[in-house]
């Protein structure tokens, strides 16, 4: 059989990847395993390496071999001129499923039909009755986010539903933005479904939302064996010096090796040498190039036009060709530049693409473009973009055409696509003035990207056309903004002030938006200085009703002590003034927090709940804030669902202090649960996440948390050591909000480590530094703090100081430890009976939070006391996880498995999963039983946050 008859026939065969698929036998196997027919659970696998390496090849396969089982495929390919178009790889990717939307629920229909530029039938207007129509209405003109890639999961669960999908996306790396976030949604959210994700990448490319956390299979070179073997497939295999130069330049990248040995072959006779160095890798596109000359030049105007569309533009590329399809494709497919099948025609490699579209001449490229905008005069995005290619000199009706592009992918999400049409636009405006605002305006909308790097380029470019300080501060602003929510805090805080400086010289309102994003970094920091220059600033400020909420935030947030005593009066006032608005709404419950405000804030949160979330896709300033108020209420699970949420979405961004924020949270909860180990895996990552100079905060809440988890295992030597730490030597906070909060936490564990007197001169030299503006909440702290730490004649006074009132119960566990200190003194002052009540109320509390380590000690000394407490386990929804115990919730409250999958972006199938799973775990067997198990089983189950959930 001759080498192309063996090739064809391989790829005829699904058993067999055909003769290009050398040397790859564990990556096929590991295809071969992603893709079986019995799969039942999903799968993520990143096929990543350098181009030319087969990643196409083993997609392929896995296509075929899938399909020939009878099951689904959906696939999509990148495109780097699709890049700038939002959500272009989704709609390519669910082209074939399109008719399934009328499936979906209306809210989640309506969001991806928007995102994919579809229009609303009159049938989904009636699928909608029971959805509010102004809030249907605007879903439909500004598609949440989460809602869009709730919606596509929901559909991919359904699709799955008779047979398991492969859903397969190429060259991921240029795959719009929009649509990646989608598909790290899906990835994340795939448990227990049935759909396989394959992800094809470029080895250097960078891969938002996938760069951690997933399975890799890394394309690597070909081995020497393997090369050669590959090079004897060829119809004319290189020998002698030819092949050792090939071997070695190609250096085991397989299509290289294809390419070079191809190249050798038509330029020298067999066996002789190459003049001059072989290309390499980076170089094949020559080789395509010198192919191309070859072609008839209907042929070649053919390839231009495919390579300048973007895949949705083929078949308006294909109305451009006069000539018959095999007249024109069957020499470029003889020469192994293109393929067909029966869903069109494609370049074979990017490669191929890239060579034909740059070895043309510009005028030759620039007609392929206008002549695909004038066949795309109904997709108006799609159009301008080809009209900004053709694009010879400044025009600003093509640069008015990319702004109104960019309106449309704003208003569905698609942040990157709108920065990148008002940054093109920008190019193409013919006013320096205009080019100047619209660089500001891709720079304000791609802070939303997390790609700090880009920001800072458009702001130079704005600095670089005007010298109009609104336009320049609005463009540092930006990149101020977002580097907030980085590690490098100094040079956060330096570019902010500067912009401060410059809006007050100018009287310009934006002096309190740069004060508000610097009173963040002043947080983070926990520098002194900062504040001084913050309030320097801030008196040249006019108060305003319009300013007051932001206002509110720049005093909380850089001096909390100092601003208290004239803020908390007026935050409910405040709070209600800001009614719906997300933003205020947001920032004063922060502000509540820092004031010690508890109840407040977790209310102000929960009525700000679904806005918040939906501020932006990147976490607001302070956003673990509602984390912690809700650790402090008690509500441990939703701290934790917090934690996650930010995390998740640091992590995808990048944003290293916001992730390490989210795990200081997350390690509290876990070391108060009894999880020592997992508190200190997150705890540690979080502080290698940071600089602990730069980032005091996160340095303090992680500190805090590692000695929590100390003092859960009987640590006290290290927990004294963590909590210490909280303080300098001499014994100034290290952080001005966070560090005060150890004080009770010290003063514990130096009593039973011998530092009594060392922790008592801190405790005071605290106290008097925060006696001006101390908190209820810190006053108690300190009082408790002072009862362990005084001689028996004077430590009851100050435990019934720190036991008066109702104020405590604000914050249960702080209260109930309290309880066990106090109960635990009188025990041994042998007034047995007082202790009892306060050790069993202290139990009641730690049992209902479920904080194992406190349990276990509250009833030893109640054991002490002469009191058997029952042995009864914590909760059993306490062992569950954050998503468990709100699915398990929902549910009690008779929400069917897609309701409580539409709110928390989970796909009905993961639902009865979750549920199927935690029912033995419950002792139940029916949810009829839920609502009787959750009655005052959990904390929080009355809430506003879950009442709105619910509703």
């Amino acid at each position: 059989m001759k080498n192309g008859e063996r090739a064809r026939a391989g790829h005829d065969s699904p058993a067999d990847p055909g003769p290009a698929v050398v040397g790859r036998e564990a990556e096929i196997a590991e295809i071969r395993s992603r893709v079986a027919a019995d799969r039942s659970h999903s799968s993520v696998l990143v096929v990543e390496g350098d181009p030319g390496a087969g990643k196409s090849v083993l997609l392929d396969l896995a296509v075929r071999l899938t399909r020939d089982t009878g099951q689904r495929v959906l696939r999509a390919v990148g495109s780097e001129s699709e890049t700038p178009l939002a959500f272009a790889g989704l709609h390519q990717l669910l082209r074939p499923v399109l008719r399934s939307l009328d499936g979906l629920p209306a809210r989640q229909r309506s969001a991806l039909r928007t995102a994919l530029g579809l229009a609303e039938d009159a049938g989904d207007a009636g699928d909608a009755e029971h959805t509010d129509h102004a809030d249907h209405a605007d879903h439909a003109s500004t598609p949440d986010a989460l809602l869009v890639g709730l919606a596509v999961l929901t559909l991919l669960s359904d699709l799955s539903e008779p047979a398991p999908l492969l859903v397969v996306v190429d060259d991921a790396q240029w795959i719009d933005r929009a649509s990646l976030d989608v598909l790290s949604f899906l990835a994340r959210r795939m448990a227990g479904e049935p759909v396989t994700l394959l992800m094809g990448v470029r080895a250097a490319a960078v891969l938002p939302g996938f760069d951690k956390g997933y399975e890799r299979l890394e394309i690597g070179p070909l081995s020497g064996d393997a090369a050669n073997r590959l090079l004897d497939e060829q119809p004319k295999r290189p020998t002698g010096r030819t092949r050792a130069r090939i071997l070695r330049e190609a250096a085991g990248n397989p299509l290289a090796l294809v390419e070079l040995a191809r190249a050798a072959a038509d330029r020298e006779p067999e066996g002789s040498g190459v003049e001059g160095p072989l290309p390499v890798t980076d170089r094949l596109e020559g080789i395509f190039a010198r192919h191309l000359r070859l072609l008839p030049e209907a042929t070649r105007r053919a390839l231009l036009l495919l390579a300048a569309a973007d895949a949705a533009d083929a078949p308006a590329a294909a109305r451009g060709l006069p000539e018959a399809a095999d007249t024109v494709w069957a020499p470029a497919e003889r020469a192994g530049l293109v393929r067909r099948d029966g869903t069109g025609v494609s370049f074979r490699h990017p490669l191929v693409r890239s060579a034909v579209y740059h070895a043309a001449p510009f005028e030759q490229r620039r007609r392929a473009h206008l002549a695909l905008a004038r066949q795309l005069g109904e997709e108006p995005d799609r159009r301008a973009w080809h009209l900004a290619a053709a694009a010879v000199r400044p025009d600003e009706q093509v640069s008015a055409a990319l702004r109104e592009t960019a309106g449309r992918a704003r208003r569905r999400g698609g942040h990157a696509a709108a920065a990148a049409a008002l940054e093109r636009a920008a190019e193409l405006s013919p006013h320096r003035a205009d080019q100047a605002r619209l660089l500001a305006d891709a720079a304000d909308t791609a802070v939303f990207t997390g790609q700090l790097g880009w920001v800072e380029h458009l702001a130079a470019g704005v600095r670089e056309r005007s010298d109009d300080p609104a336009l320049t501060g609005r463009a540092a602003l930006a990149t101020g903004r977002l580097m907030t929510m980085g590690p490098h805090h100094t040079a956060a805080f330096g570019l902010l002030s500067r912009v401060a400086d410059e809006a007050a010289a100018t009287r310009s309102p934006r002096l309190l938006d740069a004060l508000a994003a610097a009173a963040v970094v002043r947080y983070y920091s926990g520098e002194e200085s900062q504040r001084q220059r913050i309030e320097a600033l801030l008196a040249d400020v006019p108060d305003s009703a319009a300013g007051g909420a932001l206002r509110a935030w720049v005093l909380a947030v850089s001096d909390p002590a100092g601003a208290g005593a004239s803020l908390a009066p007026a935050l409910p006032r405040l709070i209600a003034a800001a009614k719906d608005e997300a933003g205020s709404l947001t920032a004063l419950a922060v502000v509540a927090w820092l004031l010690d405000r508890t109840p407040l804030a977790a209310r102000t949160f929960d009525e700000a709940f679904g806005r918040w979330q939906a501020h932006g896709p990147l976490p607001a300033g302070l956003a673990c804030a509602a984390g912690w108020a809700y650790l402090e209420q008690g509500r441990w699970a939703d701290a934790r669902s917090v934690a996650a949420e930010i995390a998740e979405v640091a992590s995808a961004a990048g944003l290293d202090h916001a992730e390490a924020c989210a795990r200081t949270l997350d390690a509290t909860v876990l070391a108060l649960l009894g999880e020592p180990a997992e508190a200190r895996d997150s705890a540690e990552r979080a502080l290698a996440l940071v600089d602990p100079l730069e980032s005091r905060s996160v340095a303090v809440f992680a500190r805090r948390a590692l000695g929590l988890a100390a003092v859960a295992e009987g640590d006290y030597d290290s927990a004294y050591a963590h909590f210490r730490a909280a303080f300098t030597e001499d014994g100034d906070p290290v952080h001005y909000h966070v560090s005060p909060t150890v004080l009770a936490e010290l003063a514990a564990a130096a009593v039973r480590r011998g530092h009594r007197e060392t922790a008592a001169r801190l405790l005071e030299h605290s106290a008097r530094h925060l006696a001006p503006g101390m908190s209820a909440r810190l006053s108690l702290l300190v009082e408790r703090g002072r009862a362990l730490l005084a001689e028996p004649e004077h430590a009851e006074r100050h435990f019934r100081a720190a036991l008066a009132g109702e104020a405590g119960e604000q914050w249960p566990f702080e209260r109930a430890q309290t309880r066990l200190d106090y109960g635990e003194w009188l025990r041994r002052q042998r007034r047995v009976a007082e202790a009892r009540p306060l050790l069993t109320g202290a139990l009641d509390t730690f049992r209902r939070l479920g904080a194992r380590p406190w349990i276990d000690r509250a009833k030893a000394e109640l054991r002490a006391a002469g009191i058997e407490a029952d042995t009864a386990a914590p909760g059993a929804l306490t062992e569950l996880s954050p998503q468990q115990q709100q699915i398990v919730r929902l549910a009690a409250h008779g929400l069917t498995n897609r309701e409580i999958g539409e709110k928390l972006f989970l796909s009905p199938r993961t639902v009865g999963s979750h549920l199927y799973r935690v029912f033995p775990k419950l002792g139940i067997t029916a949810r009829t039983q839920l609502r009787d198990l959750l009655t005052g089983a959990l904390p929080g189950t009355g809430s506003a946050q879950w009442r709105q959930l619910t509703d």
